[in-house]
């Protein structure tokens, strides 16, 4: 049964406009002054121009090592979507917490805010840490920063929960994210002195037939893992611009591509292909334009997450959820990032993925109910086995 402290807490971030263009410090402050209220301090890690900031605080100073409940802060944009509400009115109707974050995540830190007094009183052996991040849904940007200032400032925590919505079941697995900007430099020329030219849309199209050509290769030859989705690496191509008439040869072109790497493959030698299989067109191109040729950008790059069912904090959190399974999930998350810093970690969170990103964005009251039966779990809990 959820209690109406948690929910109003909830509710209070999800009215928050968090949209990860915007500033997260509305709601980075509220969680500092409420943790403040009870004594407990926080370390904020801000970005370039101190208009973001993630947030660590420890509710049990001078235990010997502490549990991280993370969250990120931000949440994607409702431009163009067709909600029957007001995607930042919180509304609670039929069972469900509407708004945008309610799933993806704002719901899962609303409740670890609300129990924080029993963590603070906890009889537990171990802290828990809060961590809540800026820019997650562009890059995971936010937690490379949380995770450094970990690390320089020697805290080394015991295990790490990641909430994001997996329907409380533990999940152990996810692929990664890795995105990528071309930009093409041709030559321009009339269209009837096409020799004279680099056409830089073809010269992108080439590289584009690459990806796709590595994406069709993984679904022939790449060894399959049991349990996602697509049970192996993808390549695509999402976005391409380029020419400015149909008689000119254009001299520029971009396009933007990705692959989402199982947990078991290597994306930096995917794309290393890429980039070799580009400079080998660059020579050709030279000799007509010196200065023509490929440049890259690294959208953003969140390692896949491969734990284990075995794993302490995978087995403290089917106790806490009831659930005696695990599962995979196919979107992103920082647990990679966590579980690469030497954190043993697992993705447990109330909500489904499905409703997350999309219009009437929603949270089931059943599934808080479940998320704060956990939390209470937790600050009871006696050991991590």
């Amino acid at each position: 049964m959820l209690s109406a402290h948690a929910l109003k807490i909830a509710q209070t971030l999800v009215r928050m406009n968090t949209v990860s263009q915007n500033s997260n410090l509305e709601l980075i402050h509220f969680v500092r002054d409420t943790l403040a209220q009870l004594g407990v301090k926080s370390r904020l890690t801000f970005n370039a121009d101190k208009t973001k900031a993630n947030l660590f605080a420890t509710l049990g100073e001078g235990k010997p090592s502490g549990i991280i409940l993370s969250g990120h802060t931000d949440t994607v944009p409702w431009t163009g979507q067709d909600w029957s509400m007001d995607p930042l009115s919180a509304l609670v109707q039929d069972g469900k917490l509407y708004g945008r974050g309610s799933a993806d995540m704002k719901a899962f830190i609303g409740l670890a805010l609300a129990h924080a007094e029993a963590f603070l009183n906890s009889q537990a052996p171990f802290a828990v840490h809060f961590a809540f991040s800026y820019d997650e849904e562009v890059g995971c940007f936010g937690v490379k920063e949380l995770i450094a200032d970990l690390r320089d400032a020697g805290i080394k925590p015991l295990a790490c929960i990641v909430g994001e919505p997996t329907l409380m079941v533990p999940a152990i697995a996810h692929k990664g994210v890795y995105r990528y900007k071309c930009c093409v430099r041709g030559k321009e020329a009339h269209s009837s002195l096409t020799p004279h030219s680099v056409n830089a849309i073809e010269m992108a199209a080439r590289v584009v037939g690459r990806v796709r050509d590595m994406a069709e290769g993984f679904e022939q030859h790449e060894p399959r893992f049991e349990g996602f989705d697509v049970p192996f690496s993808t390549a695509s191509v999402g976005q391409f611009h380029g020419g400015i008439a149909d008689n000119v040869v254009p001299r520029d072109a971009e396009f933007r591509y990705e692959f989402r790497d199982l947990p078991t493959a290597n994306a930096a030698q995917m794309q290393a292909e890429v980039l070799a299989y580009a400079k080998s067109l660059e020579p050709a191109m030279k000799k007509v334009a010196p200065d023509a040729g490929f440049g890259f950008e690294t959208i953003c790059e969140i390692p896949s997450f491969l734990g284990s069912k075995d794993d302490a904090v995978t087995r403290l959190a089917q106790r806490l959820s009831g659930e005696t399974g695990t599962t995979l999930v196919a979107f992103g998350t920082e647990a990679g990032l966590f579980k690469n810093a030497g954190i043993p970690t697992v993705v447990c969170g109330p909500g489904s993925i499905q409703q997350a990103h999309q219009p009437d964005e929603f949270v089931s009251l059943e599934q808080l109910g479940r998320c704060e039966a956990f939390m209470q779990g937790l600050a009871n809990t006696q050991s991590m086995d």
